[in-house]
């Protein structure tokens, strides 16, 4: 089968294409037929060292497909069933599936709107509710709000029954997303969203944050929380690591800071976490209340022109690889 692997060299990750054999899936596993795989920014960010790639592996991080075949003990599923979920080694024409991380794909969804969920949407569910614990009636701060998981954030704190503010740097974005139900927009490039934040909350600030570029908002999200407000640190996309702590605030207003990441959780964890987002937000999917909004689909062979327009921060949403 055709597959990729992706690797690193000065500071940079890339895709190379590779023959292999199809994966056979061991206990508790399914092999997929892969239909379309997203492309997910945290994966080819060899900056971060949790991403680090020391040497060549599988690349791709979640999909949607069909079941090929089941392993020992698996009753869940069958051949020929819509699956999503992660899935190590989704750039290829098949990859194996751990049961426990696989979802029924709602009728409603079509293969690439199915594969932009899983890896997103479950890390927009743990930054929202497993973690955050955003409650109906409170107000949610999504910074970086026209990215992937940002998309997924806005519409499932909306699908909560919270109030949602949402910034970006592109105003034409912010405006799309109005249209999808978040009720205010900000514009910012990075930092410098506070003022307005506190402004649209008369004051009183949010009471969970949700950080999806990096440390040059982190000082901002600080500043936007409320009284016993929460912040999740998720994304980097400034390429800013480090950012300086107002402890002053963090210890007056009783704050919590914590951070949502994939690559420590052991499989019971991420197990715990698929359950959940199936419990609280897939019905959402399922309703047409919570949508998957793809900004471009490419075809499997290029992936790497694909992987450019991710970097180049050009797309609304997720960028979506099919595979024939």
């Amino acid at each position: 089968m055709k597959c990729y692997y992706i690797d690193s060299a000065n500071g940079k990750t890339f895709f190379d294409l590779r023959e292999a054999p199809v994966p056979q899936p061991k206990k508790g596993e399914l092999l997929v037929r892969v239909r379309a795989a997203s492309l997910n920014r945290g994966e080819i960010l060899a900056s971060i060292s949790f991403h680090a790639v020391n040497e060549a592996k599988p690349a791709g991080g979640d999909c949607a497909g069909e079941v090929e075949a089941v392993g020992e003990g698996v009753t869940a599923f069958r051949k020929g069933d819509r699956v999503m979920g992660r899935a190590r080694g989704s750039f290829a024409e098949y990859a194996v599936m751990s049961v426990d991380l696989a979802a029924p794909v709602p009728a409603r969804l079509s293969w690439e709107e199915a594969a932009a969920i899983p890896v997103a949407g479950i890390t927009a569910y743990e930054g929202i509710c497993s973690l955050g614990r955003l409650k109906k009636g409170e107000t949610l701060l999504v910074v970086g709000a026209t990215s992937g998981v940002g998309m997924f954030a806005v519409q499932a704190g909306k699908y909560l029954g919270a109030r949602v503010i949402g910034t970006s740097r592109s105003a034409d974005k912010l405006e799309k997303l109005k249209r999808a139900g978040m009720d205010v927009g900000i514009v910012a490039e990075g930092g410098g969203f506070a003022d307005a934040v506190l402004k649209a909350t008369d004051g009183k600030g949010v009471d969970l944050a949700i950080n999806l570029v990096g440390g040059g908002a982190f000082p901002d999200c600080i500043r936007s929380l409320a009284n016993k407000g929460r912040l999740a640190i998720i994304g980097y996309v400034d390429h800013k690591h480090k950012a300086e702590v107002d402890l002053d605030t963090v210890h007056g207003r009783r704050l919590q800071v914590f951070g949502v990441s994939n690559m420590l959780t052991s499989a019971a964890e991420r197990a715990e976490a698929n359950r959940g987002f199936i419990r609280d937000l897939l019905p959402g999917f399922a309703e047409g209340k919570i949508t998957s909004i793809v900004d471009k689909v490419f075809p499997l062979h290029e992936l790497p022109a694909a992987k450019a327009y991710v970097e180049s921060d050009a797309q609304l949403g997720k960028v979506v690889i099919k595979v024939p």
